[in-house]
């Protein structure tokens, strides 16, 4: 059996991504969003998955790229003169690593964000990192620990099997996934051991901000058994802070393409979110058979 989420990132980033958001989970194959809960049009993507209960939305907890929930004195370590998080990830991950002071402002604001969340009343079917800065050993360990205490069932480990891309487009380089896959395993063995459901893969490391319709129909159609998760960056056009380079407009239509939706009318493909997939992934770790999942079905 395959299973499939269909996620988009950046939930609340702005008008544009929020109403494609609507757009391709309406009239689409979309079935998840990641909500950053301090970014400028949050209110309006919370009220807005309130209007579609049958999107599954989780938490994008930002921590590079973007602003902190809690104030900048209380998180002076993690922040630039400007009130942002520092710009550079690499020495930003050495401070975190090496510095008490500044861990402790980061599970600080980690627990910021996900207090944030539950405030809006959504179910949290997820939780993920802006730009998988929990790929960071400290990072994703303050998910995991902090994220239980509200509930946290779900997480995404961002590995990406090259053998399935090459199918689509056989010159793919090995980076940058290759690089970050050590990164990725040793979540994935943490994300498991706390009884949290990871995917199987994942993809859109390799495509980010260019998945095009036939990159994603190719993924769909190729599909190693298990559960698997497709994100992407949907927005109805450009915005202020949009990453350069980024299609936007193309993964939306990509998403509502007709040729992507006839793929996932597939008998042997179930999509939804994570927690549609959670009851049936605790059963097989206990052993117990579990019910067998709606085939073909698009949980719109």
């Amino acid at each position: 059996m395959k299973s499939l989420i269909v996620t988009a990132d950046d939930f609340g980033a702005s008008v544009e991504v929020n109403d494609a958001i609507e757009l391709a989970h309406r009239g689409g194959i979309l079935t998840a969003a990641s909500l950053m809960v301090s970014a400028p049009a949050a209110a309006q993507a919370v009220a807005l998955a309130r209007r579609l209960p049958s999107l599954r939305v989780g938490l994008h907890l930002v921590l590079a790229e973007g602003r902190p929930m809690l104030s900048g004195a209380a998180v002076s370590r993690l922040v630039d003169e400007n009130g942002a998080f520092r710009a550079d990830m690499s020495a930003f991950g050495v401070l975190i690593s090496f510095s008490g002071r500044a861990r402790r402002q980061m599970a600080a604001e980690i627990t910021a964000q996900f207090e944030a969340f539950e405030a809006t009343g959504l179910n949290l079917d997820h939780c993920n990192a802006h730009k998988h800065f929990h790929l960071h050993p400290v990072i994703g360990a303050m998910m995991l620990e902090i994220g239980r205490r509200f509930g946290l069932r779900a997480a995404r480990v961002p590995l990406e099997p090259r053998q399935v891309l090459r199918r689509i487009e056989p010159h793919t380089p090995r980076m940058p996934a290759f690089s970050t896959a050590p990164f990725a395993h040793l979540l994935r063995l943490r994300v498991r051991d706390a009884g949290v459901l990871a995917p199987d893969q994942v993809f859109g490391l390799q495509w980010s901000g260019n998945m095009t319709r036939r990159r994603l129909g190719g993924l769909i159609r190729n599909l190693p058994d298990g559960l698997s998760e497709i994100y992407l960056h949907p927005a109805t056009g450009p915005f202020a802070g949009g990453a350069p380079g980024y299609r936007y407009s193309e993964e939306l239509h990509a998403l509502m393409d007709p040729e992507v939706i006839a793929a996932c009318r597939d008998a042997s493909l179930h999509l939804g979110g994570f927690s549609d997939f959670q009851n049936s992934w605790l059963a097989a770790r206990s052993g117990v058979s579990p019910r067998p999942a709606p085939s073909g079905s698009i949980s719109q």
